[in-house]
């Protein structure tokens, strides 16, 4: 190594003119080489996606590829940078898309947008919601389709108390369909909703899973990245949703369909006859009861109180145990709220 700096020394001349770019390079030859940036393969992607030439399998493959490329937060950013927050959500209206493609552009979204407050600002300014929402119509989308608009919708309304206040637009609704998808036939989209609905009125700094449940790798609790979290930190209260929450509970009369989700199911399923309780959509439901009446110290009214000790009671007399997912502290706190 010594003796190749000698040489390059004494062959190097100072006074000489500075070297050239060599132009004889093929770019292809390079790229095979060193392999094409994130960047470039993110445009390649999205055109794919967009040409309607194309085979439905490839633009869903392109998309495919797009979503585990913006997994990365910077490369999520990107696409602010390389315009394509416009040309993605046209494929949520766009005639040419097939439901496959719809539900594969709403994962793309929906993974950008996780725990990315500069993303959520750039796909709001397209003014989103009114689409977003209108999935979550069951005559008017598949079952699949509506549980990915509310992963869309989550990535989108979570700490983002802009895209919350959006959702009391006349033309978006978006209090009333997740108030109804609460009582969607597919059991799924419920779930799904009332996560949503406790997350949105989780006061600041509370208790919530929502982070890992949101974690597109599942579990960890994601960084803080400064140049992505420049809105929050420039106004902390932009991360504050529980007082729309509340607001909208008592406007859209969303409680009455939670208590009722818990003392009296409807039917799921393809056929509408599954009776049997979700153990899971139980716990869910419960964590809102506890939210709203515990964390953020709201009270029932009576007749709801009756309906969910009456429930209660008969439950815990099949299994004295059980918690519904809430510790024994919190479980006799909001035992106190129901006396």
């Amino acid at each position: 190594m010594e003796s190749l700096l000698r040489w390059g020394i004494t062959n190097s001349d100072p006074n000489g003119p500075p070297p050239q770019p060599r132009k004889d390079l093929d770019p292809a030859i390079i790229d095979m080489i060193l392999g094409k940036s994130d960047a470039e393969l993110m445009k390649e992607d999205m055109a794919i996606a967009m040409d309607v030439s194309k085979s439905e399998d490839e633009r869903i493959g392109a998309l495919d590829n797009l979503e585990m490329l913006i997994e990365q937060i910077d490369n999520a950013n990107n696409l602010e940078k390389l315009k394509m927050w416009p040309s993605l959500h046209s494929l949520l209206t766009s005639e040419d898309a097939t439901d496959p493609i719809i539900m594969q552009a709403l994962w793309v979204i929906g993974t950008a947008l996780q725990n990315n407050p500069a993303a959520q600002e750039s796909y709001l300014t397209l003014n989103p919601l009114s689409t977003l929402t209108s999935f979550l119509v069951p005559s008017a989308s598949t079952a699949q389709i509506r549980s990915k608009a509310l992963y869309t919708l989550s990535g989108l309304l979570k700490h983002n108390s802009p895209a919350v206040k959006a959702l009391d637009d006349a033309e978006t609704d978006g209090w009333s369909k997740l108030r109804d998808a609460l009582q969607d036939p597919e059991i799924s989209v419920r779930r799904k909703a009332a996560f949503l609905l406790n997350t949105l009125l989780t006061p600041a700094g509370g208790p919530s899973t929502s982070d890992s449940e949101n974690n597109v790798h599942g579990g960890q609790q994601q960084p803080v990245h400064m140049n992505s979290h420049a809105a929050n930190l420039l106004d902390p209260s932009r991360t504050r949703t529980s007082a729309l929450a509340i607001k909208a509970i008592a406007d859209h009369n969303i409680l009455p369909v939670v208590v009722d989700g818990l003392t009296q199911p409807l039917p799921y399923g393809e056929d509408g006859d599954v009776e049997e309780p979700d153990a899971d959509l139980e716990e869910k439901l419960f964590s809102i009861l506890n939210t709203y009446a515990v964390s953020c110290g709201l009270p029932l009214d009576d007749t709801h109180k009756t309906s969910l000790k009456s429930w209660i009671d008969k439950e815990k007399s099949r299994a004295s145990d059980h918690r519904w997912g809430l510790s024994d502290t919190e479980f006799k706190s909001l035992e106190q709220k129901l006396q």
